[in-house]
């Protein structure tokens, strides 16, 4: 690589802490999405929401937009930029130390995702290929059921998701297990991430160690409740 800023490991934590916050706001906005899965027979916006309606509008939403539409690809690219060039660092640091965003916290939690970060990240990418089979694969290039929300026809999403949820308990399992990992890996990356772009002064990194380990548990529990949501409640 040549000179300047991008060439130090001070550049390399950079562009991972700038990647990496890019697609925790992509996942802040995907779990509240997903979490309209188990709203069901609500009223919201002075409107009420039957089985699946809510979801249903939020899914037609994001397929018919033609701005979201044209983010998929940049996103597709963040995240793999993101697993590729954390890949390239652990490679090209493995015989130095493990790869970190920034310093080590003195919380032990946060200490182990630090240490294993990148195993934790491919642990992510698994189940993102997963997922991406299940759902976006199915959303975008299958046939799906239809339904219509105030009076308007659409996919029958919630139908698809529920219908893999109810008639899978290992997929469930694996769903709340992702969580988990997300939030541990959250738990150090988030934080850590603003340290690196200049937010390192004692006063803000004791709050944002504070506000990553809220984050890494809302984001963690978040995603878990849907799976636990249609194996317990429904």
């Amino acid at each position: 690589m040549g000179g300047g800023i991008f060439s130090n490991s001070v550049g390399h934590k950079l562009v991972m802490a700038v990647s990496g916050l890019f697609l925790v706001l992509f996942l802040l906005v995907h779990l509240s999405m997903n979490l309209t899965l188990v709203l069901n027979d609500v009223h919201l916006f002075g409107h009420h929401w039957a089985k699946g309606e809510l979801f249903n509008t939020g899914a037609h939403f994001m397929i018919s937009t033609p701005l979201i539409r044209l983010m998929e690809p940049l996103l597709a690219a963040g995240f793999i930029f993101h697993i590729v060039y954390a890949t390239w660092l652990t490679v090209r640091n493995r015989r130095f130390r493990p790869v970190g965003y920034a310093v080590r916290s003195g919380n032990h939690l946060t200490s182990w995702s630090s240490k294993n970060m990148y195993i934790l990240g491919a642990a992510i990418l698994l189940f993102l290929v997963l997922h991406i089979w299940n759902f976006f694969y199915r959303f975008r290039y299958t046939e799906m059921p239809q339904t219509v929300v105030n009076g308007v026809t659409m996919d029958d999403s919630f139908t698809v998701v529920s219908a893999l949820f109810e008639g899978s308990v290992i997929y469930c399992v694996i769903y709340m297990v992702a969580g988990l990992v997300l939030g541990l890996h959250l738990s150090h990356g988030f934080w850590s991430a603003f340290q690196t772009v200049g937010w390192n002064n004692v006063r803000w990194i004791s709050r944002l160690r504070v506000i990553s380990t809220i984050v890494a548990i809302a984001m963690g529990v978040g995603f878990a409740i849907i799976p636990l949501y249609f194996l317990v409640v429904r």
